[in-house]
């Protein structure tokens, strides 16, 4: 046990003296309500014209909590989601009780304050306190502000004290908000409605990953979490809408990294009577006004110090040519899987069970050009193989009308010109049952019941899945998509661990304080 988790330790056991000390006077440490006048930030809009060394006699009521204290908490500074107040507690104002009572709180604890307003002679407005209360008292120290609290690992799993220490992580989620409310805003102009559809699924189709798997016990039922609306969203147009979309948790049995987390939220929007084309014009439209909203009106912003300009139109470019570019090798010269095997192996490319000329000519891509995408780009004409659920190309034979949007080398959006002929629709995911049933646990199952709506009539239609984390990352200059969630997916520390953990460190207090005894005797 390191010296910094002993003195948390017995800085925990001084918090709950004191805890026992404000029950023993009779006072509450965890009332139920506070009633309050004024936020931080109201007050310093309301008294910015404020003299320095003026009081007024505008009696106010802030409450929040305690992150600083300074000469002996004569002067307290006070954060609620707004902003910073600084309480002003002197004798003068306050009782001999009231003032020694002070020495009973800590940082991290909330208070409420009544008082009037002053400006001191340095330029702090401040609230001269007149009557406080205790609203919680807290039983676990912050971590040092002078140091901050900066261990990554910490930060993520401790969630609640890491929007405490850095405010920068609330006004993420702050805009991350902001922009998933002004996304909804803009597809609901253009007429599409929000709906609904199912997380748990009896066939989780619509993606190529591989789900969460659960149990229902009164049906005796195995589900599926969710790893794409796709497929229910698409029965809505069947149904009869013409525009559906869906934000919503989207749920995949893979690993975590700065781009993944099992967990996360995706758009996914169906228009009836439109193509790829019109949607990539749509997605420029829609990501462009989030871009717009964020930056006052500019059109580029800067991620991780490169400018990104999202200004339209942005490049189309077939996939077969993006690899061109970059590879200098025209892959619709490979005839073959084993030919363009080959090629790849030729090329580096580490293939990893990849079963078709399609999904090895998809691999070169994301190996050799996906990193290079650092403008917004659309690659255009995917391979019918590895797109079971998307409209043939109606020019190029043995290519699907398939986009996907790739910005700073990563994947954005992907959206099609939909599949809606139902034999067809059979055809490619018997296909893929076919891969599933040879090992593949991404290929997509054999939804019957899917196929059965496609029967009744689906017309044509554009669709595309959008991912809100990994576009959240850009309009807040995050790095790591667990930066854009509020609480990413951890490894939990088991409860024996934990167990282990207090016992060791009750053990090492015990030490350490009878090491500190004989040392003081």
């Amino acid at each position: 046990m390191t010296v910094l988790e002993i003195e948390e330790t017995r800085l925990r056991q001084e918090r709950l003296r004191k805890l026992a000390q404000l029950k023993e006077e009779g006072i509450n440490p965890y009332p139920y309500k506070f009633e309050r006048t004024h936020r931080a930030s109201d007050l310093q809009h309301l008294y910015k014209g404020l003299a320095n060394d003026t009081e007024t006699e505008d009696v106010v009521r802030v409450c929040g909590r305690v992150m600083n204290e300074r000469n002996t908490w004569m002067f307290v500074d006070l954060y609620d989601e707004s902003g910073k107040i600084q309480l002003f507690c002197h004798k003068q104002n306050l009782h001999e009780p009231d003032l020694k009572r002070l020495r009973l709180l800590d940082k991290g604890d909330f208070i409420g304050a009544t008082g009037t307003i002053r400006r001191t002679r340095q330029g702090e407005l401040s609230v001269k306190v007149t009557d406080y209360e205790v609203l919680c008292k807290s039983l676990q120290p912050l971590p040092d502000s002078w140091d901050g609290f900066t261990d990554v690992e910490a930060r993520y799993r401790h969630r609640y004290v890491d929007m405490i220490m850095n405010p920068s992580v609330r006004e993420t989620m702050r805009k991350r908000a902001q922009a998933v409310a002004e996304l909804r805003r803009f597809m609901d102009a253009r007429g599409f409605l929000e709906i609904e559809t199912p997380v748990f699924q009896t066939e989780a189709g619509g993606a190529d990953a591989r789900p969460f798997a659960t149990h229902h016990n009164a049906l005796s039922l195995d589900l599926y979490l969710r790893i794409a609306t796709e497929l229910h969203l698409k029965r809505l147009i069947i149904g009869g809408f013409e525009r559906v979309y869906e934000i919503g948790r989207i749920f995949r049995n893979e690993g975590i990294s700065t781009r993944h987390n099992p967990e996360f939220t995706m758009l996914e929007a169906y228009q009836a009577y439109g193509d790829y084309n019109e949607l990539m014009d749509m997605t420029e439209e829609m990501v462009l006004h989030l871009v717009h909203g964020v930056t006052e009106g500019r059109s580029s912003l800067t991620y991780q110090g490169t400018e990104i300009n999202f200004a339209r139109p942005w490049k189309r470019i077939p996939m077969a040519k993006a690899i061109q570019d970059v590879c200098g090798i025209d892959v619709d010269q490979i005839g073959s899987f084993e030919e363009a095997k080959i090629v790849a192996q030729k090329l580096g490319v580490p293939l990893k069970g990849e079963d078709s000329r399609g999904a090895v000519i998809n691999a070169i891509f994301e190996e050799k050009v996906e990193s290079s995408l650092i403008q917004p780009t659309f690659i255009i004409d995917y391979p019918v193989e590895i797109s079971p659920l998307t409209k043939v190309h109606r020019e190029k034979p043995g290519y699907v009308e398939r986009f996907e949007l790739f910005v700073y080398g990563r994947e954005l959006a992907n959206g099609y010109s939909e599949l809606t002929d139902p034999q067809d629709q059979r055809a490619r995911l018997e296909e893929q049952a076919r891969k599933k049933a040879a090992g593949n646990e991404e290929a997509q199952p054999m939804d019957l019941d899917f196929i059965l709506a496609m029967e009744y009539g689906m017309p044509p239609t554009m669709g595309i899945g959008v991912g809100i984390d990994r576009l959240m990352m850009y309009l807040t200059d995050s790095a790591s998509i667990r930066d854009v969630i509020a609480f990413p997916t951890m490894k939990p520390i088991g409860k024996k661990a934990s167990e282990e953990l207090i016992d060791e460190s009750m053990d090492n207090l015990e030490k350490a304080s009878s090491k500190l005894k004989t040392e003081e005797k």
